[in-house]
């Protein structure tokens, strides 16, 4: 009881504070999106993520993509063979557009993730966000998962995690559901304050990140 109030507590501060201090770089990053890919919209268009109790919720990202790259993927069978067994995420993607390899190596396109705290479907600290369709064929490939999941979707998911200060795309995906798992089921306000702290370290290696 104590933690989940001290946690929301510390979600709902974290939040407030990300969105007014980087708010300046967020307009900016959204004239740019507009600037170099003005078909689309500002935030990216993809599939729900899982949430906590595996409750499906939209995620705020900044658009690093092409309008329609989730059908575009879907529609081309060897990009989308690449993206599965790259573990979700192209080191080297076609629909990109300009400068989003930027956005994505410093998480610059994760800050409107600030809005999903405070809506309560993030939280500052948790497990990286699952795609749904990314669960079900994980659970199938690697049976063992299963028991990894159960215990990973039992919290929100967060903006920065144990897979974000471990690696991220670096690491395996049995690595990452691990991680995920661990945390789960060890968390405390100073496990999370461990993970706030290393986040910067994280982000300026950029180790895993792409």
């Amino acid at each position: 009881m104590f933690y989940d109030i001290a946690k929301r507590i510390i979600d709902i501060f974290g939040a407030f504070v990300g969105i007014i201090l980087f708010l300046p770089l967020m307009v900016c990053v959204s004239l740019w999106i507009k600037i170099v890919s003005p078909e689309g919209p500002v935030f990216a268009d993809i599939p729900k993520r899982m949430g906590k109790n595996k409750v499906p919720f939209v995620m705020f990202k900044f658009r690093s993509m092409i309008p329609n790259a989730h059908e575009i993927m879907l529609k081309d069978p060897k990009l989308r063979a690449l993206h599965r067994a790259s573990g979700y995420k192209l080191e080297e993607d076609p629909r990109l557009i300009k400068g989003a390899k930027f956005l994505r190596k410093t998480s610059i396109d994760e800050l409107p993730q600030f809005f999903n705290v405070l809506m309560g479907t993030m939280s500052i600290v948790g497990p990286r966000a699952y795609y749904i369709h990314e669960v079900e064929e994980r659970m199938v490939e690697f049976p063992e998962s299963k028991k990894y999941f159960d215990s990973a979707l039992s919290v929100k998911p967060g903006i920065t995690g144990p897979w974000q200060v471990s690696g991220r795309s670096a690491l395996t995906f049995l690595e990452r559901v691990k991680l995920d798992a661990t945390y789960a089921s060890n968390r405390s306000v100073l496990y999370d304050l461990l993970i706030i702290l290393k986040t910067p370290i994280a982000v300026l290696s950029s180790k895993g990140a792409y």
